[in-house]
């Protein structure tokens, strides 16, 4: 997949967590569609060092839906955890 592809499934995988983990976010849509790319990113890494599933060149595998989700979520976790009080 490349390049590009990642940056879609990325900013689908924001729209997605953003879903499953509603409420205010600190960065608003701007921030959230960057973790979401992050995480796509992230979440393909650590699948294919860590979990030995390499990365489909699929756009359409689950595996990497799934990867690129988790991915989003724990860094939208995380970005919450560290900047949730700023917009307070």
């Amino acid at each position: 997949m490349s390049i590009l592809g990642w940056i879609i499934l990325g900013l689908l995988a924001g729209a997605i967590a953003k879903v499953l983990l509603p409420g205010r976010d600190p960065g608003g849509f701007i921030g959230t569609t960057l973790i979401g790319i992050a995480g796509a990113f992230i979440g393909g890494w650590i699948s294919a060092r860590w979990l030995d599933h390499p990365v489909s060149k699929h756009f359409y595998d689950g595996a990497t839906w799934a990867a690129a989700i988790g991915g989003s979520l724990v860094l939208l976790i995380v970005y919450r955890i560290l900047f949730g009080n700023s917009r307070d």
